[in-house]
């Protein structure tokens, strides 16, 4: 995507104004820039979605239950999630982003971490989350998950060879992915590690979401998977680590010293009957995720605050912020949103509803509609996407 015309936003309903210059918040208004008004409105930062899967996208579309019904959480991947992610084919990839990724925008939400897999579509299947963010005007970090459940360690390398391929733009940052270590073998876990670090990136994967991680650890002689990363040299500083629902408090504090990002994604904790993550309370590095719900980072943080008072958890007021120091360290930007020399992305909104959002300078929603897409459009695409998807997993 190119450098941005200088936007100048506001005042709003306060008096506040901020500026955009080359995707940037800017100290001084540019000579000439574009206004866009919101007298009755109020410039708020965006929200950030720390951890999510946009493969997901179409499950919002009648997903048939999965049967037997699921009673543990390696029942639930085994029939429903990687079920899916098996069945997705390019055109039910790039409709389930699209449509992911529309519905985040007009909530608010101007940047996603992703965690992909599609072991039957692994060449070519960041490029088609990229080209979606892209065309909608979404801020993403990207990567595959690595994994040797379906098709062994020819399936790894080809997961990490696709984390090489994400399309950097001004919008765009690649990882390399893992989906948990209790899917691949050590050798994956060192390979994982060293191309990140080859890459100048970071580690995304999923950690301690459920005993049976930890149980996996422990087998092959480490304490826990937390362990594990970081004695295989994978837990590179800046890494995303989601869920740790099953970590202690020593491991926790073991994620803090090494520079790593935790992820706590309440509605699918919630909904998986993992847990709560009790013990991100001893991190100041904790962001919040969906986790394949959907992107709007509002329910999400409603659902956090429900949970958090019933586990009388009081650090929970800072994870959606902490969202935003995640996303700059991956863009080299200020961490405080708004301030000069942070990401050029921000939503207005009038009475509580999102009005305007701007990602890098560019207006990706205005007047409460997509800017560069039809969300009518792209609803009914997916639901016609949607039953070919169900038939393909009904067939597996």
């Amino acid at each position: 995507m190119a450098l941005t015309e200088p936007l100048l936003i506001g005042p709003d309903r306060h008096g506040r104004r901020v500026a955009v210059m080359d995707g940037m918040i800017a100290a001084l208004p540019p000579a000439g820039a574009r206004v866009l008004s919101c007298g009755d409105g109020e410039i708020a930062p965006g929200a950030v979605c720390a951890h999510t899967h946009l493969y997901s996208g179409l499950a919002r579309y009648g997903m048939p239950r999965a049967s037997p019904t699921p009673e543990t959480f390696a029942q639930i991947l085994e029939r429903v999630w990687w079920r899916l992610d098996r069945a997705l084919d390019a055109e039910t990839l790039r409709m389930s982003a699209m449509d992911y990724v529309a519905r985040a925008l007009l909530a608010g939400t101007t940047a996603l971490v992703d965690h992909h897999e599609s072991p039957h579509l692994i060449e070519g299947s960041l490029a088609v989350l990229a080209a979606a963010c892209e065309q909608l005007g979404m801020r993403a970090l990207l990567c595959y998950g690595a994994t040797e459940r379906n098709f062994g360690r020819e399936e790894a390398a080809r997961g990490l060879a696709e984390c090489r391929r994400v399309p950097a733009s001004p919008l765009i940052r690649g990882m390399v992915g893992l989906h948990a270590s209790f899917t691949v073998s050590n050798d994956t876990v060192h390979e994982a590690g060293a191309l990140a670090r080859e890459l100048a990136t970071v580690l995304h994967v999923h950690v301690a979401e459920d005993s049976v991680d930890v149980d996996d650890a422990r087998s092959r002689g480490f304490d826990g998977p937390l362990e594990r990363l970081s004695a295989l040299g994978a837990l590179v500083p800046g890494s995303i680590l989601a869920h740790g629902v099953h970590l202690s408090r020593a491991q926790v504090e073991l994620a803090d010293a090494q520079s790593c990002w935790l992820v706590q994604n309440p509605r699918s904790n919630e909904g998986n009957r993992v847990g709560y993550a009790d013990n991100l309370r001893y991190s100041n590095r904790v962001a919040l995720g969906a986790d394949g719900w959907n992107g709007d980072m509002a329910e999400e943080e409603a659902a956090l605050f429900r949970l958090a008072e019933d586990h009388a958890d009081g650090r929970a007021a800072r994870r959606l912020a902490t969202g935003h120091a995640l996303i700059a360290e991956r863009f080299a930007a200020v961490p405080q949103p708004l301030a000069p020399g942070a990401l050029g992305d921000l939503v207005v909104r009038e009475n509580g509803r999102v009005r305007h959002v701007v990602v890098g300078g560019r207006t990706v929603v205005k007047n409460g509609r997509l800017a560069n897409g039809d969300t009518d459009a792209i609803s009914n695409g997916a639901q016609k996407l949607a039953v070919r998807l169900w038939d393909r997993m009904a067939a597996m």
